[in-house]
C-alpha cells in the first residue's frame, strides 16, 4: 500500500528535464535539472553529486531541494560514474584506478550548466554528502575556479587514513588499500586533504560533520577544514558546521534537519547570488 501525504507545495510549478553531457572522455552523462516552469534565463544552481558504491541519484521529493527550487534556484543532479545508473560497468568506471573519472564527471556538468546558461558565471553551488563529500572535496582542489561555493557534507577527506577509522576497511573495494603502492599513489592523487593548492582562490567552503559519526568520523572534516584555513586561498571564507549529539546523518531530528538546511541554503544563496524571500 501506498500512502500520499499531502504537501503544501504546488508541485505544477516544477518542471523536471533530463538532459545528457559529454565528458572528458567522450561518455554521455545524464543529468536531471529541477527548476520553476516560470523561470527565464540563468539562475543560482546547486550541482549535486555522489559517484560511488554503485548508488543512484535520482530526483526525489525532498523538503530541502524543494525549498530552493521554489526560491527560484535550480537545482541539477548528475548522474556520474561510479553510481549504479547503468549497472555493475557504470559503477566499476567509477572506482578504484578509475576515480579521476567520477571527478571529471561532476566538473563537465559544472562547465555544462554555465556553458549552456543555466548558470550565471558566479552562480554555481555543489554539495554531496558522505562520499560526494569526497566529491566536492576533490573537485574545489581540481577546478576552485569553477564554482562560487562548496557544501561538503559528512565527507571523507583523508584518503590515506581512511581505512583506519571505524568501518572504513569495508570500503576498500571502491577506493583501494593505502597499504598498496598502487592504490596509495592513486588515493595520493585526489585526497581532498592532500591536495589543496595553496595561491588559488578557493569557493566559499561549508562542510559540515556530526560530533558523534561512527560511519564517517569527524576527523575528516576537522583536519580538512584546519587545512583550508592554515593555506591562502583567497578572501572567501572556509567554515565547518558541527552538529551535536548527531550521527551521519540518519535519524536525525526534524529540528536538526531544519537548522542545518537553512544553514546550508543560506550560505549557497549569499554566495551564488540567490534572492530569497522571507517566510509567509
Amino acid at each position: 500500500m501506498w500512502a500520499a501525504p499531502k504537501v503544501d507545495a504546488d508541485l505544477d510549478r516544477i518542471v523536471v528535464d533530463q538532459r545528457f553531457y559529454t565528458a572528458k572522455d567522450g561518455t554521455r552523462i545524464p543529468m536531471f535539472i529541477v527548476r520553476r516552469r516560470d523561470a527565464t534565463g540563468p539562475a543560482p544552481t546547486l550541482l549535486y553529486g555522489y559517484g560511488g558504491f554503485g548508488i543512484s541519484m535520482i530526483p526525489v521529493w525532498s523538503p530541502a531541494w524543494f525549498a530552493w527550487v521554489e526560491q527560484g534556484g535550480v537545482l541539477a543532479v548528475a548522474n556520474i560514474r561510479g553510481g549504479g545508473e547503468y549497472g555493475k560497468a557504470w559503477h566499476d568506471a567509477g572506482r578504484l584506478e578509475k576515480k579521476q573519472n567520477v571527478f571529471d564527471d561532476f566538473i563537465a556538468a559544472g562547465e555544462y550548466l554555465k556553458a549552456g546558461g543555466t548558470t550565471p558565471a558566479a552562480g554555481l553551488a555543489i554539495q554531496g554528502e558522505s562520499g560526494g563529500g569526497l566529491l566536492v572535496g576533490a573537485v574545489v582542489n581540481q577546478r576552485p575556479d569553477l564554482f562560487a561555493a562548496s557544501l561538503a557534507g559528512v565527507g571523507v577527506m583523508d584518503m590515506l587514513r581512511y581505512h583506519r577509522f571505524t568501518g572504513g576497511q569495508l570500503w576498500m573495494a571502491d577506493f583501494g588499500d593505502p597499504a598498496q603502492e598502487a592504490d596509495f599513489r592513486n588515493l595520493r592523487a585526489y585526497s581532498p586533504y592532500h591536495n589543496i593548492v595553496p595561491g588559488r582562490d578557493y569557493p566559499a567552503i561549508l562542510a559540515t560533520t556530526a560530533d558523534t559519526d561512527n560511519r564517517v568520523v569527524p576527523g575528516h572534516t576537522f583536519k580538512y577544514i584546519a587545512a583550508l584555513q592554515a593555506a591562502d586561498l583567497g578572501p572567501k571564507p572556509h567554515l565547518v558546521r558541527i552538529e551535536t549529539r548527531a550521527g551521519h546523518g540518519a535519524g536525525k531530528p526534524l529540528d536538526k534537519i531544519i537548522q542545518e538546511v537553512a544553514d546550508l541554503w543560506a550560505f549557497a544563496a549569499y554566495w551564488t547570488g540567490l534572492n530569497v524571500e522571507a517566510a509567509r
